[in-house]
């Protein structure tokens, strides 16, 4: 598979936005306003970087990486790299489109010269669960928290 891996571009943040809610809602894994949240695509790029994976036909996936100081991050330190709503488009499932975005980020964490990258992933995200496991990611459960109640987020770093 020939696709290319960069920054959305300001004519694609709608089309991002979109990816992200139907990504999370093909498994059920939109609840109360968090939809709101993963539409929000050009407020992500303003205040983090939202990075996309592409081909000749379109959009198939995107991350938001969180930077220092961007208002994005959740349980990041000074020293560590972030990132959050990885979602790949149904067409582009299987096709290592999600571990290519984590690569990224961890590429950028590297890139920014932080120690290590962590991030969070709802407890009923298995299936992300394993290709985060697959790519050397561990459990960091004294970083666990809920964002709502009967949200439970489990946090998972790599050392680099």
């Amino acid at each position: 598979m020939t696709y290319e891996i960069r920054l959305a571009r300001e004519a694609e943040y709608e089309a991002v936005g979109e990816l992200t809610v139907d990504a999370y809602s093909h498994d059920g894994f939109v609840r109360g306003d968090y939809a709101l949240t993963l539409r929000a695509a050009a407020d992500r790029a303003a205040k983090a970087e939202l990075w996309v994976v592409a081909d000749e036909s379109g959009l198939l996936g995107t991350v938001t990486y969180c930077p220092p100081g961007s208002v994005y991050r959740e349980i990041a330190r000074d020293d560590e790299g972030e990132f959050r709503m990885l979602g790949v488009a149904g067409r582009a499932r299987g096709l290592g489109v999600g571990t290519a975005l984590t690569e990224r980020c961890i590429a950028r964490t590297r890139e920014l010269g932080q120690r290590r990258i962590v991030m969070s992933s709802a407890e009923y995200m298995t299936t992300a669960h394993r290709l985060y496991e697959r790519l050397g990611f561990t459990r960091l459960p004294e970083r666990d928290w809920s964002p709502i109640p009967g949200i439970n987020l489990y946090a998972f770093t790599l050392e680099l």
